[in-house]
C-alpha cells in the first residue's frame, strides 16, 4: 500500500462528491428529513386524549374531581349527559375512554362508604389504553390526597412511598426515542453512502478503470471508506445538533466519548455498505438490499422502540447481529445517563468486532477481476 496512491484515490472521491451531490444529500439531507419526520411523528406519549365525562349527579365535590381532568395535559374531557351517549361515542371512536360518576357517588363519598369511579377504556390500541388507565389513576389519587388535606384527615396507609424517576424525570418519550432514531438513521445512511456509490461506479465503468491501474483492492476500499467516513461523521454531527437544539434532548455524557462511539459505529455501517456493493453491482439492487438488511432490522430489533427482553429467545439472539442494537444502548446511556462505562465499553467492543468482520469480509470478497 502506497500513501501517494491512497491520497490520490481519496482526492478522486472528494472530487466525485463535489461533482455529484447525491452523496451530500444522503449524508446531510436524508438524516435531516428522517429526523424531522420520525422525531415529530413517532411518540409513545398520549396527550390531549378525548375522554367522555358522565356525571349523573352534579355537585361541587364531583366538580373538583372533573377539574383534575381539565387541568391535565393528558386529557381533553368531553361532557356527555348520560352513559348511553358516551358508550356510543366510544364505539364510534370519538373518545378513547369514559370517566363515569354514578348518581350515588357524592352520597357514598360523604358517608365514607367507598365511592366508586367507573372507567371504560378503548383497548384496541393496547399501549394507549394502558397509558390512559395509568393517567386516570393518577388523577384519582391526586384528588384523594387533596380531599384528605382539606378535611385534615390522616392517611391510614401503613407504608408511605416516595417516587423518584432517574434519567428521564419528565417522562418524555422523545428523549428516549431520538437517540435511538439517530442510530437507526445512521445505519441506513452509512450503508447507502458506500453501497450506492460503488454500485454507481460499476454502472458507469469507472471501476474497471481503477482495476486496470496499479492500485490494490485494499487501497481502493480504504480510499472509498475514508471520504465517506468524513461525510458520515458530518451527518452524525448534524443529527446530534438537531437532537440537542431542536428536540431538546439532554446530553449528560462526554462529547468526545460520543464522537468516538459514533466513529466506531459508522465504520460498521460503511463496512456493511461496502460488503453490499461487493455483491450487488447495480444501484437499484444495492439500495434495496441496504434498506432490507440495515434499516428494517435496525428499526425493529435494535431495542429503541420494542424492548428486546420481551422478544422470544431466538429473536433476542438475532439482535446481537444488529449493530444498531449496541449503538442505541450507547447513545441512550450517553444522552440520558452520562458516561456509564459498564454500558459503553461492552457495546463499543461489540461494534469493534463487527467493524473488523464487515471490512474483512469485504476485502476477502473483493478481487481485481470483472467476473
Amino acid at each position: 500500500m502506497k500513501l501517494q496512491r491512497l491520497s490520490g484515490l481519496m482526492r478522486k472521491e472528494f472530487l466525485q462528491i463535489l461533482r455529484d451531490p447525491s452523496a451530500l444529500g444522503i449524508a446531510f439531507a436524508m438524516p435531516l428529513f428522517l429526523l424531522l419526520l420520525f422525531g415529530y411523528g413517532v411518540s409513545l406519549d398520549a396527550e390531549h386524549v378525548p375522554i367522555a365525562v358522565v356525571v349523573e349527579h352534579p355537585s361541587p365535590l364531583a366538580d373538583t374531581l372533573i377539574g383534575g381532568l381539565d387541568q391535565s395535559r393528558y386529557f381533553r374531557p368531553v361532557p356527555y349527559s348520560n352513559i348511553i351517549a358516551a358508550r356510543a361515542a366510544l364505539k364510534e371512536r370519538e373518545v378513547n375512554g369514559i370517566f363515569w360518576l354514578r348518581s350515588d357517588f357524592v352520597r357514598k363519598a360523604l358517608d365514607g362508604e367507598g365511592a366508586d369511579v367507573s372507567v371504560i377504556v378503548n383497548g384496541v390500541d393496547a399501549n394507549t389504553a394502558r397509558l390512559v388507565e395509568s393517567y386516570l389513576q393518577q388523577v384519582w389519587q391526586i384528588w384523594l390526597l387533596q380531599q384528605q388535606r382539606e378535611q385534615a384527615s390522616v392517611l391510614t396507609l401503613p407504608i408511605g412511598g416516595e417516587l423518584r424517576i432517574w434519567f428521564n424525570p419528565a417522562l418524555r418519550s422523545r428523549d428516549y426515542l431520538v437517540p435511538g432514531l439517530i442510530a437507526v438513521i445512521m445505519t441506513l445512511i452509512g450503508a447507502l453512502l458506500t453501497a450506492l456509490v460503488v454500485a454507481r461506479e460499476w454502472e458507469r465503468g469507472t471501476m474497471e478503470a481503477l482495476m486496470a491501474s496499479p492500485v490494490t483492492m485494499a487501497e481502493i476500499i480504504i480510499g472509498k471508506l475514508l471520504p465517506y467516513f468524513v461525510l458520515g461523521m458530518g451527518g452524525m454531527a448534524l443529527s446530534v445538533a438537531m437532537a440537542i437544539g431542536l428536540f431538546a434532548v439532554p446530553l449528560h455524557g462526554n462529547l468526545l466519548v460520543l464522537t468516538l462511539a459514533s466513529a466506531l459505529f459508522l465504520l460498521v455501517a460503511l463496512g456493511m455498505g461496502l460488503l453490499i456493493s461487493s455483491v450487488a453491482k447495480n444501484q437499484f439492487v444495492a439500495g434495496q438490499i441496504a434498506i432490507v438488511v440495515t434499516f428494517l432490522p435496525a428499526f425493529i430489533l435494535s431495542g429503541f422502540v420494542f424492548d428486546i427482553r420481551s422478544m422470544p429467545t431466538i429473536i433476542q439472539f438475532i439482535t446481537h447481529l444488529i449493530g444498531a442494537r449496541f449503538f442505541v444502548s450507547i447513545l441512550q446511556s450517553i444522552f440520558l445517563a452520562g458516561n456509564v462505562w459498564s454500558v459503553i465499553l461492552p457495546n463499543a467492543a461489540a461494534l469493534g468486532v463487527m467493524a473488523v468482520v464487515f471490512l474483512g469480509l469485504t476485502l476477502r470478497r473483493t478481487r481485481k477481476r470483472l467476473d
